[in-house]
């Protein structure tokens, strides 16, 4: 054996190199990442993610529009709807015009968001008159639509509308009256477009111009911007998807991290323990799994004093984490039952390793692929436990935003005003769908039977 030399193995080190056998070793981790990133579904998820995060909290420091603050001009209107109203006099009161040329049913005046002045002729056998509103012309099932005024005297042929216009098409309908105040089969109807103006005094207060002395009567102006439209009270949609996306990502992040940090604790325990000991904790985890998530939701909202129509974002953390971590300590406490039995382990126990440097230092470590696969999948389970307790008015109550009480609201306009309902719906199955994905994709990339060794 002395005889031999490191210049003997030359030719086979020049070989390996000639044919490109030596290769840099990769760690877990960084094999985990190649496959990852050749998992084109996962990674779009997770740039999904990232974008999520960032419209979630840089989102608020760039579109700095306050969620609560209400557009009375601009109430239920979609995105990429005409924004511009022309300016008007003040307001001044109208008691008719007798004098008012033409027949039947008819406009006063040009209508506008600031009034609606219609005038009458009366109606033949009418005792007095109705006035009704609507958003759809009348049929034959005589749907009048909403009452506005009702009249007794039949000399009283004019009304003012001023009830919550905005820029849109309505229909106006005067109905006869009998003697004792029932409806008659004579009625007329007008179809009404109303245009959206407003005052040089409201130009100044809301902020959309600087200096009132150049705006005159006649001019355009342009109201406020709201890139994804507003909801039913004039409340800007974008600002309040990211305040909804912070209750939302609060709960849907900030639950599950906790829950399985006590899963992996109480997994780990149990797992390298064992014996009668492992028993009892597992038992205790298959109670926790059979007592019922809405009931104890309901129990926490009574315990912590939160009454009907208030929020309940304390009570659902508190549920979750509570009752949602034993599928994580069953999945750890798998783990550590094949790991506990490995050489390594053996071999730090010899050299005195106590068990709390052995789940530390090499167990835990060696389950963290499986717990991050668990906290994605996690994460679109309490998201979406979010939205469904928020939506049946159980979790985070208007007018705190959430994505799920956003739905909640939308859903009750949708056929008018879909936009209300699309996009926390569309949010909220974008972010369970990226989470889902991610969590597929890191389970394959970081099982160590797919390893690339090479």
């Amino acid at each position: 054996m002395s005889d031999i030399a490191p210049i003997d193995f030359a030719p086979l080190i020049e070989q390996q190199e000639a044919h490109g056998l030596s290769r840099p070793s990769l760690s877990y981790w960084q094999d985990a990442w190649i496959r990852l990133k050749a998992n084109k579904r996962a990674l779009v998820s997770l740039y999904l993610v990232i974008g999520l995060l960032l419209f979630t909290l840089a989102g608020p420091l760039i579109w700095r529009v306050d969620s609560a603050i209400q557009d009375l001009d601009q109430v239920s209107q979609p995105p990429g709807t005409n924004r511009s109203a022309l300016v008007v006099d003040d307001y001044k009161p109208w008691f008719g015009d007798q004098f008012l040329a033409g027949a039947g049913l008819r406009l006063a005046e040009e209508a506008t968001s600031q009034a609606v002045r219609v005038q009458w002729d009366a109606l033949p056998g009418a005792s007095g008159h109705r006035v009704y509103r609507n958003l759809f012309p009348v049929g034959e099932e005589r749907a009048y639509g909403i009452p506005l005024a009702e009249f007794f005297d039949v000399n009283t042929l004019h009304f003012e509308d001023r009830l919550d216009l905005k820029r849109g098409r309505y229909y106006y309908s005067v109905v006869a009256l009998g003697d004792r105040g029932e409806l008659l089969d004579n009625f007329e109807m007008i179809e009404v477009d109303v245009q959206r103006v407003t005052t040089i005094a409201e130009a100044l207060e809301r902020g959309l111009v600087d200096d009132g002395s150049e705006l005159l009567v006649g001019d355009q102006i342009d109201l406020s911007w709201h890139p994804l439209g507003t909801d039913y009270l004039g409340r800007d949609m974008l600002a309040r998807l990211m305040a909804g996306a912070q209750v939302s990502l609060f709960i849907g992040i900030g639950a599950p991290f906790l829950f399985v940090l006590f899963g992996v604790v109480f997994g780990s325990m149990a797992g390298f323990i064992g014996g009668k000991t492992d028993q009892l904790m597992m038992r205790f985890a298959d109670f926790v799994v059979a007592l019922p998530f809405l009931l104890f939701m309901i129990l926490f909202k009574i315990a912590f004093g939160i009454g009907p129509g208030e929020s309940g974002v304390f009570p659902m953390l508190v549920a979750l984490v509570l009752l949602a971590w034993p599928a994580t300590a069953r999945l750890v406490r798998g783990q550590i039952l094949q790991i506990r039995e490995q050489g390594y382990i053996h071999a730090s126990q010899l050299l005195g390793a106590k068990t709390s440097y052995l789940i530390l230092r090499h167990m835990i470590p060696n389950t963290l692929g499986v717990v991050l696969v668990t906290i994605t999948f996690a994460i679109p389970s309490a998201i979406f436990t979010e939205a469904f307790l928020s939506f049946i008015g159980m979790g985070v109550a208007p007018p705190t935003p959430s994505w799920g009480s956003m739905s909640n609201e939308g859903i009750k306009t949708m056929l008018i005003t879909p936009h209300e309902l699309i996009f926390p719906a569309l949010f909220i199955s974008i972010t369970v769908l990226a989470f889902n994905l991610l969590g597929d994709g890191l389970r394959d990339a970081l099982d160590a039977r797919m390893r690339n060794t090479e």
